[in-house]
């Protein structure tokens, strides 16, 4: 046979595993025999396992025919709708998803009957008329089949396919490729890091924390990074959180109880073994010549920041700024407090920026203020003179949000030129892609939306569904929709353009050099996709 025989077909399902596509009459849609291949089928290099599979690939007149289910079609970048009204409708989008075996216990047999529906059809907005198509779509187990006819693969998808006598038929898509890293079931429990070639990842032996490392291109060749014993008030499964620091891997969890605990902070050395650098309640910041440390024990109090020398432990800290002030605290005039975004602290050269109050911290104070201490002089200046929530340093500018009305503003660093940006109450997370500057908006419900800011009209929304997280890598903003969405993560462009949607819902969203790694809440394994190759 010719290589434009073996072609695929793709079916469309109703619901979010398959879309069943609705029939007229059934008893006027004629039968035709179709058979399991017999050959190998590779879909974006996954081997297809027909033989065990409730969804098989199925050949008709020596064509192959695809299932057209929520993931198989997404698998592939397409997305299939049904309405009574237009019917069937399949159209090239940019959605992927990874490889759904739809495994069941029983195997096929390898002759079966399919039905040529006589519904709407329609591809990329051109109408089909199955009756006369001479490789008519096909309706197999209640899901549509499509056939993998060069027009429809090639010229309309845009799939390559190659066929070899040895290795069967394999089938590419140009959509970008999720794929599924096969770590232990265990790593799911955390976040899962990717850094300088290796996955980090937790497992539990009995009360010991193990966290592993394995090379990327050999998973199961893992190494232990570091060990403890955990707490079981606090969750021994849902304990250790990964961050990527100038450069440098961090892991942190909590020991003890709320009051008489701490927190701990490690760093994977460059002999790929963990060490603990920090202990207690407090943020820290790398600096020149050191580590800033932000201590937060409750109630909060003055003097609680200082600098940690290079290559020294925390006992050789030394006090920094004015004492007289509350560090890294965001602190209401009903005394009640919470500690600021991780972002309300930026340093620049030999300044630190951060948030501070008056200590102790009553009505009257002066609460909430961005100041700048000078790391050699330890000059602690007053740059707002109102309260802000929080604030970051983006490209040499101050961007903070107004307690006042809880708008984001921009500034010069000194807080001269000030600009206000939102015209919507923003929430802690805003940042600028590419010269365009996004923030988001809490809704009623307690998730997100993400808004663009424009300059002379109303502020945009870029993304309509509820969001549980937003990140930037680069020229790339990343979504985490909430609940019950089809799609659980999506990814913008500078401008908000939509570049990719992924099928499924997704937990411990993590963005990596390059890289996005989450956990399929599905079926709990780690899928990965490459932001840029």
């Amino acid at each position: 046979m010719g290589m434009k025989r073996f072609l695929l077909t793709v079916v469309s399902v109703c619901s979010i595993s398959t879309v069943t596509m609705p029939i007229a009459d059934a008893a006027d849609e004629p039968d035709v025999t179709v058979t399991l291949p017999n050959f190998t089928v590779t879909l974006n290099g996954n081997i297809v396992d027909n033989q065990y599979r409730e969804y098989p690939l199925l050949v008709y007149k020596d064509i192959t025919y695809f299932p057209m289910t929520w993931y198989d079609s997404r698998l592939l970048g397409l997305e299939a709708r049904w309405s009574p009204a237009d019917g069937l409708n399949i159209v090239k989008s940019d959605v992927t998803s990874s490889y759904r075996s739809y495994t069941k216990k029983v195997k096929n047999d390898n002759t079966y009957k399919a039905t040529v529906p006589a519904s709407v059809i329609t591809i990329n907005g051109s109408k089909v008329n199955n009756s006369k198509e001479e490789y008519p779509l096909l309706s197999f187990n209640n899901v549509t089949y499509f056939p993998l006819t060069w027009k429809f693969a090639h010229e309309e998808f845009g799939w390559d396919y190659k066929w070899d006598n040895s290795r069967g038929l394999a089938i590419t898509s140009d959509n970008p490729p999720l794929r599924t890293v096969n770590l232990p079931a265990a790593a799911a429990h955390n976040q899962v890091a990717l850094y300088k070639g290796y996955y980090y990842y937790t497992e539990v032996n009995d009360r010991t924390i193990q966290i592993y490392r394995a090379p990327e291109n050999a998973v199961s060749h893992k190494e232990l990074v570091y060990e403890y014993e955990g707490d079981t008030a606090y969750g021994l499964n849902s304990n250790v959180r990964f961050r990527v620091e100038n450069g440098e891997l961090w892991f942190s969890y909590h020991v003890g109880g709320a009051l008489m605990g701490s927190d701990v902070y490690g760093k994977v050395n460059a002999d790929g073994k963990g060490e603990v650098k920090h202990r207690g309640y407090l943020d820290f910041k790398k600096a020149a010549g050191g580590s800033l440390l932000i201590h937060q024990s409750v109630p909060p109090r003055g003097n609680n920041l200082s600098l940690v020398p290079e290559g020294l432990d925390d006992t050789a800290k030394s006090s920094l700024g004015d004492p007289e002030l509350i560090y890294g605290w965001h602190i209401s005039s009903g005394s009640s407090q919470s500690l600021a975004p991780d972002h309300s602290t930026a340093i620049v050269n030999d300044d630190i920026y951060i948030l501070a109050s008056t200590y102790p911290a009553q009505s009257g104070g002066k609460l909430n203020r961005i100041h700048r201490i000078n790391l050699r002089t330890n000059v602690t200046s007053e740059i707002t003179t109102f309260p802000v929530e929080h604030f970051k340093v983006l490209r040499d500018k101050l961007y903070y949000v107004k307690e006042e009305d809880h708008f984001l503003y921009t500034s010069n660093l000194d807080g001269s030129d000030e600009q206000q940006i939102s015209d919507k109450p923003t929430a802690n997370w805003y940042e600028e892609v590419g010269g365009n500057v996004y923030y988001t908006v809490r809704s009623e419900e307690g998730h997100y939306r993400l808004y663009k800011a424009a300059a002379d009209t109303e502020d945009i929304v870029v993304v309509w569904e509820q969001l549980e997280s937003v990140q930037a890598d680069k020229d790339t903003i990343i979504v985490q929709t909430a609940e019950d969405g089809e799609y659980g993560v999506k990814l913008l462009d500078a401008s908000g353009s939509h570049k990719v949607s992924i099928a499924g819902q997704a937990s411990h969203v993590g963005v990596y050099d390059g890289s996005i790694v989450f956990v399929s809440a599905a079926d709990q394994t780690i899928k990965r996709l490459e932001l840029r190759k």
